[in-house]
C-alpha cells in the first residue's frame, strides 16, 4: 500500500513537472487600428494621394479631365456670357475644415450654356487653384452651381489683392472658429452678385471637382477679370485656414480651353 502511495505521489510531480517546464502560450501582440487618413492639402493627406486614400477617390488619381488647370492656349467661340440671377439669402457661413464656404437658399441661379443652374454654395481659395499662363492670383472664389439633371457648373472668379471687398469682411467677422460649425446669423443677408465682376468674359472648359471625389463632367467657367481685395483679408483667410488649400493644376490632356464674348 506503501508503495503505491509512492508511486501515485511520485507520478504527480511528474506531471506537474513536465507541464510547469512547458513554455508559457505567447500573446499574439494586438493588431493597431488602421490609421484612416483624411484629405487635406498637406502630408500624406495631400492631393499627391487623394487617388490612394479611398476607392471613391480613385478619379483624384486616374481621371483624365481633372481641375485646376492652368489656362494657356484658348479658342475664341460665339458662345454667349453667363447670366447670373443671384438674390439674396440668410448668412450661413462655416468653415468646413477645407475652406471658407457660405451656404445658399434655393432660387438664385446662373444660366450657362443655355442651361439654368441653380446656386448651392460659393467658397474660397487663396492662392487661386486656375492659373492664367502659369501665373497665380492671390484667391480664387467657385459658385457652385446644380441643374435639375442633376450636371454641375461651378463658375470661377479670380481675386487679387486691392481694395477691400464689404462682403468678403462680413463673411470673414462671422464665420465660427470651430470647424464644422455653420453660422447662421439672424438679420444679415448676402448676394453672392457682389463678388462678381461687371465683365463676364470667360474661360470655359469641361473638368473635375477640385476636391475629392474629384468628380468629372464639370462645366466650369472662370471669369476673366478678377475681383479685389485687401491684403488684409487675404492674410486673415490664409490664417483661419493654416495651409494654402489649392490644388495644384492638373494635365490638359485631349481638352480645349474655349472664350466666350
Amino acid at each position: 500500500m506503501r508503495e503505491k502511495n509512492i508511486l501515485i505521489i511520485l507520478s504527480l510531480v511528474l506531471l506537474v513537472f513536465t507541464f510547469g517546464c512547458q513554455p508559457a502560450e505567447q500573446e499574439k501582440p494586438a493588431e493597431e487600428p488602421k490609421h484612416e487618413v483624411h484629405w487635406g492639402y498637406e502630408g500624406e493627406g495631400g492631393p499627391a494621394h487623394w487617388g490612394n486614400l479611398k476607392p471613391e477617390y480613385a478619379l483624384c488619381g486616374t481621371g483624365m479631365s481633372q481641375s485646376p488647370i492652368d489656362i494657356e492656349k484658348t479658342y475664341k467661340t460665339t458662345l454667349e456670357a453667363v447670366e447670373i440671377h443671384y438674390t439674396d439669402t440668410p448668412l450661413n457661413v462655416v468653415n468646413n475644415g477645407h475652406a471658407i464656404q457660405a451656404n445658399y437658399e434655393p432660387g438664385s441661379f446662373a444660366v450657362i450654356d443655355g442651361k439654368a443652374y441653380q446656386l448651392l454654395q460659393f467658397h474660397f481659395h487663396a492662392p487661386s487653384e486656375h492659373t492664367v499662363n502659369g501665373n497665380f492670383y492671390d484667391m480664387e472664389m467657385h459658385l457652385v452651381h446644380k441643374n435639375e439633371e442633376g450636371e454641375l457648373a461651378v463658375v470661377g472668379v479670380m481675386m487679387k489683392k486691392g481694395q477691400e471687398s464689404k462682403l468678403i469682411q462680413v463673411l470673414w467677422d462671422n464665420v465660427d472658429p470651430e470647424v464644422g460649425k455653420e453660422n447662421i446669423v439672424e438679420g444679415i443677408a448676402v448676394n453672392a452678385t457682389g463678388l462678381v465682376p461687371k465683365d463676364m468674359s470667360a474661360y470655359h472648359y469641361f473638368g473635375s471637382l477640385t476636391t475629392p471625389p474629384c468628380s468629372e463632367n464639370v462645366n466650369w467657367t472662370v471669369l476673366k477679370t478678377p475681383v479685389e481685395v485687401s491684403e488684409a483679408q487675404i492674410e486673415k483667410f490664409k490664417a483661419i485656414m493654416g495651409v494654402d488649400n489649392n490644388r495644384p493644376v492638373q494635365p490638359l490632356n485631349y481638352r480645349f480651353v474655349l472664350e466666350s464674348k
